[in-house]
């Protein structure tokens, strides 16, 4: 189940701890490496609290060569990697039946490590749709094509999936979002400083590696990727960016499917659906307006040859990983090297296992929990959630700067957030996909489209509001505003960081904080368009519309100041939502402990207060140590900021911060009362 998902939400990359009831008895409590001992004292809490929480971590948790990064979450995928990995050893050892689950993730997986056939077959098993992109000779033969390989799930020039209607959240819409660049964002292509250069330099040799593998000779394979990188600058010239991406008004236009024609030409809308082999969609969605009227003009401005080279060197740059170890390498060199500053591939098995729960994902899901997700788990993180919920009405109740009208409609919205915790309450269906173990590429191409007939076929229909968009595997979890929900995976409440007896203001600290931001997502400055419903509704006054802006630009400004890499900073209004999220979620979930222990004697752990331990906490969640390349790319491309700023840039804001560790005026990080953010 591969959704595809341009939105500007971003699914929060996040671990979780769970909560328990509270307790006072100290051997029963679980504090794992956190005591005064593992502080950086050498640096003042109230000058950098992320050296002084994560120095000792860091230093002894330097990045695998096979990473760009590695953090606290990075470990617990790894070790979600190891548990994933017996599951896998014992599907391919056991006798499946013929088209159950098992014998699918079974043969999927085995024909991904058979790296003999795939070195013999080459290209062979792709033909079928290199040929299709080689027999284009005409502009008229380019539109089909591309539909053609749009139902394989390669996306030249745009992709369209399946949405809930922003507007209408009940009911699924076609969507339309730009795609089809092989750098990672719009601007790679216009920056013209050193480091761009070799950047774009090394895609256009790159492109050129490709072609010369495909056959192209080396003269021919220079030539054409030139004017490919140029097509691909025109159509960068006309992207949205990210943060423009991020304003659900601005990316919705719908429009009837009968319209496409009059609206956007240039592009042969007939031939297109016909070539995917699905009905015109009754009403669509064009997310980016300005890039899809010019789409047609792109066209027409590059000879069928170029456009049939690009098409071809997408085909294969989005099949490189289950190609032959000449196409795998090349993909590493520019994306894992040059991009991302790693320094060697990760091991085969790990990177098959990522490609088989891409298309089985929920079958092995069903595997997983039943091996390692404890029902008590699911009930710990329900009580948690209420009490965070809870938190989150008295701070709204609390707010001096909104209206009582718009309390009541905010506690409305946050009363009637769904929650979705370990696993779906339904499973998905694959007996209609066909793997068999003999062709990795295929395997994938099959699983891409059954998805993509998957994905069609829910338009036109009622949302499916039990449907989950991560697997129960994933080490992550996320905010759907159009279903106004929250989900947890199973994956994210274990060891080691969901312990069932462990110390309230480290859970608090940590899962808290995380269920505290994931709710937030909701009242962020794209959330906050949503209403109770999921729809695109204001339900704010204009005066407390204004003020929420103002005070939102605040945190932004204060994130602008962050420097990154020489002239590149912080971009605080394209990562302002994960921000807001990240310093509501503090707040909330801070609230939700002292109601906690409200009463209760606390006691001192590890020569640390509990409100040192709510802090350190979740300074914790975010050590990490990252490369320089993927520092830069991250701040291009993620709407997060930098693990030491989601640590050092919310605290700031927070008076409950300076009090626990007694920072003064003199602090570095030290931000005048007047001058903080204050939000949720």
């Amino acid at each position: 189940m591969k959704y595809f998902s341009m939105k500007g939400w971003a699914w929060a990359t996040l671990a979780v701890l769970a909560g328990c009831t509270p307790s006072t008895k100290k051997e029963e409590l679980q504090v794992p490496n956190l005591s005064a001992e593992l502080l950086n004292t050498e640096v003042s809490p109230g000058d950098d609290f992320n050296a002084y929480a994560n120095t000792h971590w860091k230093k002894a948790n330097p990045i695998p060569d096979d990473k760009s990064r590695y953090g606290k979450f990075d470990a617990l995928e790894e070790d979600n990697k190891e548990r994933l990995k017996t599951i896998f050893e014992e599907v391919t050892q056991a006798d499946n039946q013929p088209g159950s689950i098992a014998q699918k993730i079974s043969d999927f997986y085995k024909s991904g490590m058979d790296t003999a056939s795939i070195e013999k077959e080459g290209l062979q098993n792709i033909s079928f749709l290199l040929d299709k992109i080689s027999a284009i000779k005409t502009i008229d033969d380019i539109v089909p094509v591309v539909a053609f390989l749009h139902s394989y799930q390669i996306y030249p020039f745009f992709a369209m999936y399946s949405s809930a209607d922003p507007k209408n959240s009940n009911m699924t819409i076609a969507d339309i979002y730009q795609t089809g660049l092989g750098l990672p964002d719009r601007d790679y292509y216009f920056q013209d400083d050193e480091a761009s250069k070799e950047i774009q330099d090394a895609y256009r040799a790159y492109i050129a590696k490709i072609l010369a593998f495909s056959g192209v000779d080396e003269v021919n394979a220079e030539l054409y990727s030139t004017q490919i990188f140029e097509l691909e600058y025109a159509m960068a010239k006309l992207f949205y960016s990210r943060t423009e991406n991020r304003d659900p008004f601005l990316t919705y236009n719908k429009i009837k499917g009968n319209e496409l024609e009059a609206n956007y030409p240039g592009f042969d809308w007939k031939s297109y659906f016909s070539g995917l082999g699905v009905e015109r969609p009754q009403e669509l969605n064009v997310n980016q307006v300005k890039y899809l009227k010019k789409l047609g003009v792109i066209l027409k401005n590059n000879s069928p040859e170029t456009i049939s080279n690009y098409l071809k060197v997408l085909t294969i740059r989005s099949l490189s990983p289950y190609l032959s170890s000449s196409f795998v390498n090349a993909r590493f060199e520019f994306y894992g090297k040059v991009i991302q500053g790693t320094q060697s591939m990760e091991a085969r098995w790990k990177k098959v296992q990522t490609a088989t729960n891409g298309a089985l994902g929920e079958g092995i899901g069903q595997l997983f929990v039943q091996k390692f997700f404890p029902e008590k788990a699911k009930k710990r993180m329900e009580v948690l959630v209420a009490n965070l919920r809870l938190g989150f009405k008295q701070r709204i109740e609390q707010s001096e700067w909104m209206s009582e009208d718009t309390k009541v409609a905010a506690i409305e919205k946050l009363n009637a957030i769904h929650v979705k915790i370990g696993y779906p309450s339904k499973w998905r269906d694959y007996s209609k996909l066909e793997i068999k173990p003999d062709s990795y590429v295929q395997n994938v191409l099959a699983s891409n489209r059954f998805d993509f007939a998957y994905d069609m076929d829910k338009i036109g229909k009622p949302v499916d509001k039990d449907e989950w968009h991560m697997f129960p595997q994933t080490v992550n979890a996320y905010y759907n505003p159009s279903v106004n929900e929250i989900v947890f995976p199973a994956a994210i409440l274990q060891p080691p960081f969901f312990y069932m007896d462990g110390d309230d203001a480290v859970n608090y600290g940590a899962i808290g904080v995380v269920i505290g931001h994931e709710m937030t997502h909701g009242f962020d400055d794209q959330g906050s368009k949503y209403d109770k419903d999921g729809n695109l509704n204001s339900w704010w006054s204009p005066k407390d519309s204004a003020n929420f802006a103002t005070r939102t630009k605040v945190l932004a400004e204060q994130f602008n100041q962050f420097p990154v890499k020489d002239t590149l900073f912080a971009n605080g209004e394209f990562t302002l939502g994960e921000n807001i999220a990240d310093l509501g979620g503090l707040n909330i979930s801070y609230a939700a402990y002292l109601n906690a222990i409200k009463d209760k004697e606390v006691p001192m752990i590890g020569g640390l207060n509990d409100k040192e331990r709510f802090f350190l906490s979740y300074a914790n969640i975010w050590a990490q140590n990252i490369r320089e390349k993927e520092m830069i790319r991250r701040t291009k491309t993620d709407p997060h900021s930098l693990g030491k700023y989601r640590v050092n840039g919310p605290l700031p804001n927070i008076q409950a911060f300076y009090d626990a560790f007694d920072i003064d005026e003199q602090a570095k990080m030290f931000i005048p009362k007047d001058e903080r953010a204050i939000i949720w």
